[in-house]
């Protein structure tokens, strides 16, 4: 989870360059938390507090947490859809099939045991509001990746199980 958040934070400055490269300056002036480490922290804080067993409690808890705390930087740079979902106070996802629920999907790899669970919890988390297969699978194959390497995986072993699973 750290390391997501400041990867996003250190990257924030050139989120939308076309030139990738990796010779660039870390934590400069410029660089700021975006929204996917605001819905990080949602994540964290719902998979701490709620019964990652339990579905419901889950995803409630969550969409409160992602109001709670997105609300409190409402100019993190959320994308249009994703705003007006947090602001409508509704249950239901709205679609979304972008990388923001990968992007937020770190702690649910630390919140269970198993690969199984921690699959299931990273569905949970992005079906509040990604709930195009996209979406879910991009939250799960990050989820899986971390829980590996969490549990010692050599770095091969997960490559293939997320190409086989999730490409």
């Amino acid at each position: 989870m750290l390391g997501a958040i400041i990867g996003d934070i250190v990257g924030s400055p050139y989120e939308f360059e076309s030139d990738k490269t990796k010779d660039f300056m870390l934590f400069i002036p410029e660089c700021r938390p975006t929204d996917d480490s605001i819905m990080t922290i949602a994540v964290g804080c719902a998979c701490a507090e709620a019964d990652c067993k339990n579905e419901h409690e889950f995803k409630k808890l969550l969409a409160e947490k992602m109001r709670e705390i997105g609300f409190q930087y409402p100019d993190a740079g959320y994308g249009k859809r994703f705003y007006q979902w947090l602001i409508m106070n509704e249950e239901k996802p709205y679609g979304g099939y972008t990388n923001g629920s990968a992007m937020r999907a770190s702690a649910t790899a630390w919140a269970v045991d198993t690969l199984n669970d921690v699959e299931r919890l990273a569905r949970w988390s992005a079906e509040v509001t990604h709930n195009h297969p996209e979406g879910i699978k991009g939250a799960q194959a990050v989820a899986a990746a971390i829980f590996m390497a969490r549990i010692g995986s050599e770095k091969d072993e997960f490559r293939k199980y997320i190409e086989a699973k999730y490409l």
